[in-house]
């Protein structure tokens, strides 16, 4: 089975989430990505406190079937060693602060001389241009700033405190919506030759995941202030605990759900707090069980332990193993999307710092055994040997 992506190659200067999560999407798909760091090392290999074979679990986790090659670009050996590879590459992909690549001479206008059909992706938290584009960002800033942070606190208690979001998904969701406009970018350029820079700001993609600004715009509430002003009287979900310290999250929104709530309470109307008293004297396999029966939507509550063994996860695949030259065999999440011709897949660990250095250097680029040890002695690329 062949990749969608196979015959494109990536430079992922890419670091932390944000854009290795992008550049990983696009390696799954068949992609060949280079990463591409410092000698030194990125920050992002020791990023979390726990290390494994060297490296931190979430640099395992974003950088699966990548190749890995060193390159200091403030050397001008470096310079020229990136530039030519742009002249043999599809995409660039970097999440620096805006300006940083300009200041290296390693701008859009600087590649789409070397290249006219390269796809240039400018990831970053307020994107190229605006106020706030010279500020720094995280997932949990722009987070917060787009007013999920806000939204989930309310959930609980509009007068309560804001509550923060696990899991960095305000950098997963914007390197996904990053890799879907690079791939479009592709598709644009197969029919017309042309490439282009992506500017790509995690601010925007997070207020375009907000479903709550639409609904603010038109009625000038709060998500909370419409609940209340406009009830819609249908069903009750959400958290319930259960009496062995478990919890399940329910969904009863629909007519036949609300039926068999009815008749599950004995009541005439039903309300959460009569719900969830019944619930808290079931365990959590009983209520799954009850309600998965009455055909009314409802999951329970996982500990990450959990997820790796759950039955539904394991029949379609959702869990490989890859072998790590040092932290041994790692499993780690496949390729989430099923497609019945050319599906996504993972083939790799994440890479060894400098790890496809040679591979890279000889063959795409052409080098000799002696020109690349020339590298290695001045520092431009990490030492091997």
């Amino acid at each position: 089975m062949k990749g969608m992506l196979e015959d494109v190659r990536v430079l992922d200067l890419t670091h932390v989430w944000f854009g290795p999560w992008c550049t990983m999407m696009m390696a799954d798909m068949g992609a060949e990505v280079i990463k591409i760091e410092p000698p030194w090392g990125a920050i992002d290999r020791i990023a979390e406190g726990a290390l494994f074979g060297g490296v931190s679990y979430t640099f395992h986790h974003l950088n699966l079937n990548k190749k890995d090659l060193t390159l200091n670009l403030k050397s001008p050996e470096g310079m020229q060693v990136f530039k030519e590879l742009v002249k043999k590459s599809d995409v660039v992909v970097q999440n620096f602060s805006p300006g940083t690549m300009e200041k290296l001479g390693l701008g859009y206008d600087v590649l789409r001389s070397l290249n006219p059909r390269i796809i240039y992706a400018a990831l970053s938290g307020f994107g190229q241009y605006g106020p706030y584009s010279p500020r720094g960002s995280y997932a949990a800033v722009v987070e917060a700033m787009s007013g999920h942070v806000r939204l989930t606190g309310d959930i609980v208690d509009p007068e309560g405190p804001p509550l923060e979001m696990a899991q960095s998904l305000g950098d997963l969701g914007p390197g996904t919506m990053a890799a879907m406009a690079i791939i479009a970018a592709l598709r644009h350029r197969d029919r017309t030759g042309e490439g282009q820079m992506i500017d790509v700001a995690q601010f925007d993609c997070m207020v375009a995941y907000n479903t709550a600004v639409t609904g603010y715009n038109l009625s000038g509430l709060k998500p909370y202030e419409i609940r209340k002003k406009f009830p819609t009287g249908r069903g009750v979900g959400g958290l319930f605990k259960t009496r062995d310290g478990g919890w399940i999250n329910l969904s009863g929104f629909t007519p036949k759900a609300i039926d068999i709530l009815k008749k599950f309470l004995e009541a005439e109307e039903i309300n959460k707090e009569l719900l969830a008293k019944k619930i808290s004297e079931m365990t959590r396999d009983e209520a799954i069980e009850f309600f998965v029966k009455a055909d009314i939507p409802v999951g329970p509550v996982y500990h990450v332990d959990e997820v790796v063994k759950d039955p539904q996860l394991l029949a379609r695949g959702m869990f490989v193993e890859v072998d790590h030259p040092k932290a041994g065999k790692v499993k780690v999440p496949n390729f989430p999307l099923k497609l019945s011709g050319t599906s996504g897949k993972i083939v790799s660990a994440a890479p060894l710092l400098g790890q496809h250095n040679r591979e890279i250097l000889k063959g795409v680029l052409g080098y000799s055994d002696e020109r690349i040890a020339e590298l290695e002695t001045a520092g431009v690329i990490a030492n091997q040997s």
